[in-house]
């Protein structure tokens, strides 16, 4: 099984990490990393799946696997990130770097170390790390490795395990490398203006699942009756569409649109309107009451450009705001508390110049 360790995209290091322009030395790091973003998760996978089959090594097996997961892999990772990190700060002076690559660095490391910050993983990790032949216990191998199939009540869910933290920490890594790069290349007509991370107090969002764009006397009677609600006005008074999946995939659950306003959380539900919740802690559960942080994007430009498809994930500002996110290496809530928002600051008929994404820092 030693082509484990090699489908993983490592880092070389060359005489062009010591030579060239500091621009050609950091864009040589970010080409590997927009490599290693390309084959990592399929390997981080494959490890799983190996991992699964724990029990069914022989003695011999184990004793050869052990050193090919804690010194191949493992290991090597650790060694990687130390090489990464002090070419990085050779090049900070140049102010090429996105700052936000250390903090993944660090998170990586940490991992590596056995020290994970899950509290769910740290005893099965602690276990493997001590005493490797303890993968051979199923709720440990299954903890460790992760990609199981479990059960939540009658919801079939997917077990989150150590290797699957790993996949995420090191993602992170690669998304604070090249997404930078990525964002300003989409900024292609428009311009991101403005970008801060907001926390809101406990909210009520109102609206109505229904697509008014073409729908005038629709809209504007929303919008009557949501100015009557003055007294419940939240502070953040914009017409807003609001768009979540209930707390599942978005391959799971189809994409509920409702259009409307944020308000104060007690603020009445009119007959007829639909609502969901915001609070500025997590309750741990998946779906509402959805968190009331977000990272706030302020765009420039033609209109068209922002909201262009092709070749967008779901379009340019949400690419954009999702890929700044990731390039800060700030955890977007997926699925439990994913939720994003068109804002139109001027009303709905003015049109979308702002763009709102779930974070949880």
């Amino acid at each position: 099984m030693k082509n484990l360790q090699d489908s993983f995209c490592w880092y070389k290091s060359g005489k062009t990490a010591e030579t060239g322009t500091p621009k050609e030395r950091y864009q040589r790091i970010v080409d590997w990393a927009g490599q290693a973003r390309g084959s990592n998760p399929d390997a981080f996978d494959a490890v799983t799946a190996w991992l699964l089959k724990a029990e069914e090594w022989s003695e011999t097996e184990m004793a050869e696997n052990r050193i090919l997961l804690m010194e191949g892999i493992i290991g090597r990772f650790l060694a990687q990130c130390r090489q990464v990190r002090a070419e990085l700060n050779d090049l900070v002076s140049s102010g090429l770097v996105n700052m936000a690559v250390f903090e993944a660095l660090d998170s990586l490391e940490e991992e590596l170390a056995g020290r994970s910050r899950a509290d769910e993983l740290k005893e099965a990790v602690e276990k493997v790390f001590s005493d490797f032949t303890s993968i051979k216990e199923r709720s440990v191998r299954e903890r460790f490795a992760g990609g199981v199939t479990g059960h939540a009540g009658t919801d079939t869910v997917e077990i989150y395990g150590y290797i699957n933290c790993l996949k995420d920490c090191d993602a992170g890594v690669q998304w604070a490398l090249f997404m930078p790069d990525v964002v300003k290349r989409q900024q292609n007509g428009f311009c991101m203006e403005h970008f801060e991370y907001r926390k809101l107090p406990a909210m009520r969002f109102i609206g109505i699942e229904k697509d008014f764009s073409q729908d005038a006397p629709g809209l504007e009677a929303l919008q009557r009756t949501l100015d009557a609600m003055e007294e419940y006005r939240s502070g953040f008074d914009s017409d807003v569409i609001l768009l979540h999946h209930c707390g599942k995939g978005v391959d799971v659950e189809h994409c509920h649109a409702l259009w409307g306003r944020f308000l104060k959380a007690d603020a009445p539900v009119p007959d007829g309107f639909v609502y969901a919740d915001f609070v500025s802690e997590d309750d741990g559960q998946a779906g509402m009451p959805y968190l009331s942080q977000f990272a706030y994007a302020e765009f420039t430009g033609d209109a068209d450009a922002m909201h262009n498809q092709e070749g967008f994930d779901c379009d340019a500002m949400y690419d954009v705001t999702r890929n700044t996110i990731l390039a800060q290496n700030v955890m977007i809530p997926y699925p439990a508390k994913y939720w994003t928002a068109e804002v139109y600051p001027e009303g709905y008929q003015k049109g979308c110049n702002v763009y709102l994404f779930s974070v949880q820092k």
